[in-house]
């Protein structure tokens, strides 16, 4: 692939996840000469995790406008993307990518029932029982929907005079709202949720673990938070943690779930305005932080994916390795260089099999083990040559 291809790989705010050990990225934002620029819907890129090596797909379609804070998630084979914001306005509109078909086509979701959604981005998203269930944002509501929405689940940041439609007037700001839609019946629901739930937030993070749905930071808060939303019961808890370390408050990191009772998180814009290095794990059942010594403290990232991988592998794609919040008394600036990054970053999060420690030792050493590999047996002398692809596809690509 050339450097052109590659560069095309650089971007912040995607979606990423894996299937059938493919890393697939959609979407996100490149910053050309000072501006924010999206990168095309009907494109979608795809990592063979075995080999290392990069395809770029096309897509036709319903093509989604080009959309940045939009919230992707994978179920049964398929990608849906809901809500974002493209230059103009906020969006609540899904999409559907089936990714088991020979040729990719986007499909608008039309037809549903309940009621959708506001407009909005940076949301958050757990699939559960063939649901989506959407948590929090920032996006705008017309002045009745204010009214009747209780000031606890939705904080106004501003109002203006804006024509959307028949709407003149719309109010934007943050929720905590929890929204469910229904795959199989195409139904929008809202449950009525109990118990203490996080304050309105967007550009948090959340995880999966049985039938409880996890959410972490996204706010000005000095500590990272952690809550908890009981998908039977719809019942949040705050968990409270007695570990004298807690990282420090954070936004746009990720978080992602290990094994049955572990939470990985990573990197982030940290209260202090910097994008952060640290990882951390969350033991949901001893509810404590533990920090992580890691091998990738070169490599700070913030609007990043995370994908659980094969082995409990946490695969890293893509985000910033240098954003950084300037604050003043007058106002909040970006800095003015960001730096997009296109590697894939793993971090290892439980002991590898002998077999797999074999795999990766022969795929970095691949002129020592060149002869022997020849009298493997077929199958595995396939699955052994791609690990050694995968080690030289990986070493040449620059990590930020």
């Amino acid at each position: 692939m050339d450097g052109g291809a590659l560069r095309r790989l650089e971007r912040s705010s995607h979606t990423a996840f894996i299937h059938n050990n493919t890393l697939y990225v959609w979407g996100g934002y490149q910053v050309v000469a000072g501006e924010d620029v999206m990168l095309p819907g009907d494109e979608i890129w795809l990592c063979d995790l075995d080999s290392g090596t990069w395809e770029q797909r096309s897509i036709t379609g319903d093509i989604p406008s080009d959309l940045s804070g939009f919230c992707g998630s994978l179920l049964n084979g398929m990608l849906y993307i809901f809500g974002g914001c493209d230059p103009s306005s906020y969006s609540n509109q899904m999409f559907r990518l089936n990714l088991t078909e020979q040729s990719f086509s986007w499909v608008k979701v039309i037809g549903t029932k309940g009621t959708t959604p506001s407009p909005r981005s940076k949301h958050s998203c757990w699939v559960h029982r063939d649901r989506f269930i959407y948590f929090g944002g920032y996006g705008c509501k017309t002045i009745g929907e204010v009214q009747n929405t209780p000031s606890s689940n939705f904080v106004v940041e501003e109002m203006s005079w804006t024509t959307i439609g028949n709407t003149i007037f719309r109010c934007w700001g943050w929720n905590n709202e929890v929204n469910v839609f229904d795959t199989h019946s195409a139904t929008w629901t809202m449950p009525e949720t109990r118990g203490p739930a996080p304050s309105p937030r967007g550009c948090h993070a959340s995880a999966l673990l049985g039938n409880k749905g996890y959410v972490c930071g996204g706010w000005e808060a000095a500590e990272l938070d952690m809550f908890c939303l009981d998908l039977d019961t719809w019942t949040w808890t705050q968990i409270d943690s007695p570990s004298p370390c807690v990282p420090l408050g954070r936004s746009m990191h990720t978080m992602t779930a290990v094994s049955h009772h572990s939470l990985f998180i990573y990197g982030g814009l940290g209260v202090d305005g910097n994008t952060l290095n640290d990882a951390w794990e969350f033991n949901v059942q001893k509810k404590c932080w533990n920090k992580l010594r890691h091998p990738h403290q070169d490599k700070p990232r913030v609007c990043h994916t995370a994908s659980l991988g094969s082995d409990d592998d946490v695969v890293v794609f893509g985000g910033s390795s240098n954003l950084r919040i300037l604050m003043d008394s007058v106002a909040v600036l970006r800095a003015p260089t960001q730096t997009h990054c296109r590697d894939v970053i793993i971090f290892q999060t439980q002991p590898y099999s002998l077999f797999r420690l074999c795999e990766d030792f022969i795929g970095k050493n691949s002129e020592l083990f060149a002869k022997p590999i020849k009298w493997l047996p077929s199958k595995l002398r396939s699955k052994v040559e791609k690990r050694v692809s995968f080690f030289s596809n990986m070493k040449p690509v620059p990590t930020t």
